[in-house]
């Protein structure tokens, strides 16, 4: 069997910068309100946001609960982001 590569979400970088943004953050600003800045350093969030590097599950969790929206809205190409962030309440497709 051989082995396939995992299908990357071609927004992400896109709506991470957007989550950022919204926020009104700097990317230092953003790891330490993500609570990562054990993980990962400034230059990691630029590689994230310009679509050189694809976040580990645990970055992108914390960048869902900074928005509070939920990690399919980040994953899924078809679904946008609240025009307002953080979001009130977690939207999720019915």
């Amino acid at each position: 069997m051989g082995t396939r590569a995992r299908h990357k979400p071609e927004r992400l970088a896109e709506k991470l910068l957007q989550i950022r943004t919204a926020l009104g953050l700097s990317q230092s600003e953003m790891i330490k309100r993500m609570g990562v800045e054990e993980l990962i350093a400034q230059n990691t969030i630029s590689e994230y946001e310009l679509g050189k590097r694809e976040p580990p599950l645990r970055i992108l969790l914390q960048y869902a609960r900074a928005a509070n929206v939920t990690l399919e809205m980040l994953a899924d190409d078809e679904m946008d982001l609240p025009e307002k962030l953080p979001s009130k309440r977690k939207n999720t497709r019915r």
